[in-house]
């Protein structure tokens, strides 16, 4: 409940309290508050019996905390068994390495055998490791000092 307030403002509040209500009417001031928050929960617990009795037996395990979006989401990404299947044949490891593999093996035979790239063999794929040839002088465009 005091997850985020810390000892120099909860010391703040004491002497606050002390200074609002005095040391004599501060112990009833706490007790009225105190059974104020135990009728408020409650009601609270009350309420929600009566909405779990109302769904009917089907959502006898219905928890509150489940309508927050993010323990939603969170509950249906754990445990559904259709996203677990999904999530375990899908191993993006496994393709990485396989892409890795393919591209070493791929360097290496370029690097092991320069001169059959100029076989008309080789010459039906594209070079990858080659940049293209400048253009010709007639197919460059025109260079215009006033668009840049």
């Amino acid at each position: 409940m005091f997850n985020d307030i810390g000892a120099l403002e909860l010391v703040t509040i004491v002497v606050l309290a002390i200074l609002i209500f005095g040391p004599d009417k501060l112990p009833k001031v706490i007790q009225d508050v105190s059974a104020m928050i135990r009728k408020i929960r409650s009601f609270s617990d009350s309420a929600k019996q009566d909405i779990r009795s109302e769904l009917g037996p089907d959502f006898k395990d219905f928890e509150f905390e489940d309508l927050n979006p993010k323990n939603f989401i969170r509950k249906q990404l754990t445990e559904n068994e259709d996203l677990k299947e999904i999530r375990s044949s899908f191993d993006l490891r496994k393709e990485l390495n396989d892409v890795t593999d393919a591209v070493n093996s791929k360097e290496d035979g370029s690097a092991a055998a320069p001169a059959a790239s100029a076989t008309p063999a080789a010459a039906a794929g594209p070079d990858l490791l080659k940049k293209p040839a400048a253009p010709a002088p007639e197919q460059r465009t025109p260079f215009d000092a006033d668009a840049t």
